[in-house]
């Protein structure tokens, strides 16, 4: 997505300039909106703003900030507030014991602008790579109601569950991920080097081949000679692919295709609901008003898609709609996630039955992950299957047709 450089106006007046990464100006005015300043003036920039003096190579060779880094340095806040260290104070000792020497750069630059007279979200806004949006928001709203501390507790439990989510899925692919890349290797070894050696052999037969055998043949010789051009081709697919998911248009329509993937669709559909949940139970019990809080949480689902309709959902919300009329036209949600927001509107304990919902969806994606590789190892087996006998049809027909006719002599 392209960048905007901004200048904005806090609720003191005081003027801030930045960068921010977002589909267009007006994605971007609402992530100022959200975390309360008034943009004066976005445009479009070629690059994050950085600092000049920073060589090339020290910016290959950077450290990179991970997400744990501020999922501890949420929890590590949270400790030193209800401590009651002074915000300063706490800032300068993370400083100094951050293992991630980048990180410990955003944290000097934090103290900075809290040196400055800005306020902590504000100081994190200039930072959109480390803190995203929903984490500036909360931090907003824990500095409008005096609970800096208890944001930062619930901030470090939401990043460690996604944290787990984004493990629990590489952890379920790796067996098939392995499969897979395992047969794509076999398949380039046997058309470049082994087809190539049976060949040689069946030319001295001066016999008519089968039709499986002149196809192996006739596309391992392809192989042979193009590799180089097939390998530009696949390079160049992959290069134009993740051009195209980059713009707004390829990336909406690639999260809407993902969630009709066999087997993994429902898992990515689910993951991203328990996200949307436990990120509105959170706003929620932080104070957020609904409007504002559905508007931060779609930045969350981590799907383009699904937060197109929770934004719609927002809009039914501002019209005045309740939140289950509005979830019933989005389409994604089941009957029983409907019924629970149902009841939670009716006896106003919308966050508690969000939270029920998150850890429902939770549940499910756990289960179906544990049984993913079940799932989809009879496809590989499958694949696995075929391939094999294609090549002994078209390996070993010829062989054997040849032994045959031997025989009969």
């Amino acid at each position: 997505m392209p960048y905007f450089a901004y200048k904005a106006r806090n609720a003191r007046g005081e003027l801030l300039q930045g960068v921010l990464e977002g589909a267009d100006s007006g994605s971007v005015a609402d992530q100022l909106f959200s975390t309360g300043v008034t943009p004066v003036e976005i445009a479009v920039t070629s690059k994050p703003v950085t600092d000049a003096a920073e060589g090339w190579w020290a910016k290959l060779t950077e450290q990179k900030i991970r997400s744990i880094d501020v999922q501890l340095f949420s929890r590590q806040l949270y400790t030193l507030l209800k401590a009651g260290v002074p915000i300063m104070r706490g800032l300068a000792g993370l400083q100094e014991s951050a293992i991630n020497k980048s990180f410990a750069r955003v944290v000097k630059d934090l103290r900075e602008s809290l040196d400055a007279g800005r306020e902590l979200s504000a100081a994190m806004r200039r930072h959109p790579d480390v803190f995203p949006s929903f984490y500036l928001s909360m931090v907003r709203v824990g500095e409008a109601t005096g609970r800096l501390e208890e944001i930062f507790l619930r901030l470090f439990d939401h990043l460690e569950f996604e944290r787990d989510m984004r493990e629990r899925v590489k952890t379920a692919l790796r067996y098939p991920m392995f499969v897979v890349i395992a047969m794509v290797v076999a398949i380039a070894i046997i058309n470049l080097f082994v087809i190539p050696a049976f060949a040689k052999v069946y030319a001295g037969f001066n016999a008519k081949l089968p039709l499986m055998t002149q196809i192996l043949i006739n596309l391992s010789n392809f192989t042979v000679h193009f590799w180089p051009l097939m390998l530009a081709v696949a390079a160049g697919a992959a290069v134009a692919f993740k051009m195209y998911i980059a713009t707004p248009t390829g990336r909406f329509k690639w999260d809407k295709l993902k969630l009709r993937f066999p087997i993994v669709g429902k898992i990515i559909l689910k993951a991203a609901l328990a996200r949307f949940a436990r990120s509105f139970a959170l706003s929620s019990k932080s104070g957020v008003p609904i409007v504002q809080g559905l508007n931060v949480v779609a930045q969350t689902v981590d799907n383009v898609y699904i937060a197109s309709r929770v934004e719609q959902m927002r809009d039914g919300v501002e019209r005045g709609e309740s939140i289950l009329r509005t979830a019933v036209t989005t389409g994604v949600f089941t009957p029983v996630v409907l019924q629970m927001i149902a009841i939670g509107e009716e006896t106003g304990e919308i966050d508690d039955l969000m939270d029920e919902i998150a850890a429902m969806y939770e549940r499910e994606v756990d289960y179906e992950l544990k049984t993913l590789s079940s799932q989809i190892e009879p496809i590989l087996i499958i694949g696995l299957g075929i391939l094999v006998l294609i090549l002994a049809l078209g390996v070993f027909l010829p062989i054997w047709d040849l032994g045959k006719a031997a025989l009969q002599k």
